[in-house]
């Protein structure tokens, strides 16, 4: 299974409806946790999850609403049994303030502190990329590695079927039958989060290709000047980092308590998306990844 929990949609301050942000990509069995947010712990419950899903969790940046959930996640996996390892991603900028973070929570975990300061792979297919904002941040994607999707009627034309199948799978041959013989390529799936930030180089490499592109949309276009003083994204912004990465699906949240209808900023990123499906998150929404498009076998 592959979907993402939503549990909060709310910038700076909290609203009735939307709490802090927190994001739970749970993902064949793994689950990766991006900026748990105050609250957190509370959401994971209304949403009907556990914090024994979560595996890795991963820090954007340590502005408050991004974080201040974190001890409260620690110790209720603590309280929960959890015994797998648990793998903290952040920022190196920001050590002193995770660190006091972890310290108020209950000890007894098997927690590991991955900080970060530069572009790459900081866990097995979880990547980084740095982001425009007031404090270090870095935005993370999720790539699966990309195969080969087979055709019936090249295998069937092969004479290969039952445990036959596997084995080529495996080996890459069987007699003189390759993979590629009777496969065509199969691009993996693509996640990635672009919390706070401007327009930036970092964003744009990480929506490149994403089937779900989960988008901070703080401001409507026309407080344009104010995203450019705090360096948030607009949802017309979002739209067209979505429209250049070619991005299947576009989760907008991350927004403003200024706006208490959320169709504006929906109807300005559908404006700029291009053939991104673009979608307001809700709290406690849940967001399967999209399908892969059909495979079309060259004729």
């Amino acid at each position: 299974m592959r979907e993402l929990v939503v549990l909060g949609t709310a910038s700076q301050v909290p609203t009735r409806t939307r709490n802090h942000n927190g994001y739970l990509l749970l993902w064949d069995g793994r689950g990766y946790l991006f900026d748990p947010g105050e609250g957190t712990q509370r959401q994971l419950t209304y949403a009907g999850v556990s914090a024994t899903q979560v595996h890795h969790i991963c820090l954007t940046h340590v502005h408050g609403d991004h974080c201040y959930g974190l001890p409260g996640v620690l110790s209720r996996m603590v309280l929960d049994g959890v015994t797998h390892p648990v793998h903290l991603h952040y920022p190196a900028g920001g050590e002193e303030t995770v660190r006091a973070l972890v310290s108020v929570a209950t000890p007894g975990l098997d927690l590991h502190l991955h900080p970060h300061g530069a572009a790459g792979e900081v866990a097995p297919g979880l990547e980084v990329r740095p982001l425009h904002h007031r404090v270090e941040t870095y935005g993370y994607r999720l790539v699966e590695p990309d195969g080969r999707t087979l055709l019936p009627h090249r295998l069937a034309s092969a004479g290969l079927s039952g445990p036959d199948v596997g084995r080529l799978q495996r080996e890459g041959r069987l007699g003189d039958v390759t993979l590629e013989d009777v496969s065509v390529p199969r691009r993996g799936q693509r996640f990635a989060l672009v919390m706070d930030t401007a327009p930036c180089a970092g964003a744009e490499e990480l929506a490149e290709g994403a089937h779900l592109l989960v988008a901070e949309s703080t401001f409507a276009d026309e407080d344009a000047e104010l995203a450019r003083e705090y360096l948030h994204l607009t949802a017309g912004q979002a739209g067209a980092l979505a429209a250049a990465g070619g991005v299947r699906t576009l989760l907008l949240t991350h927004f403003s308590s200024r706006y208490a209808d959320l169709t504006v900023l929906r109807d300005q990123a559908e404006a700029t998306a291009g053939g991104a499906a673009v979608v307001v998150a809700h709290d406690l929404d849940r967001v399967p990844m999209p399908r892969r498009r059909e495979v079309r076998p060259p004729s």
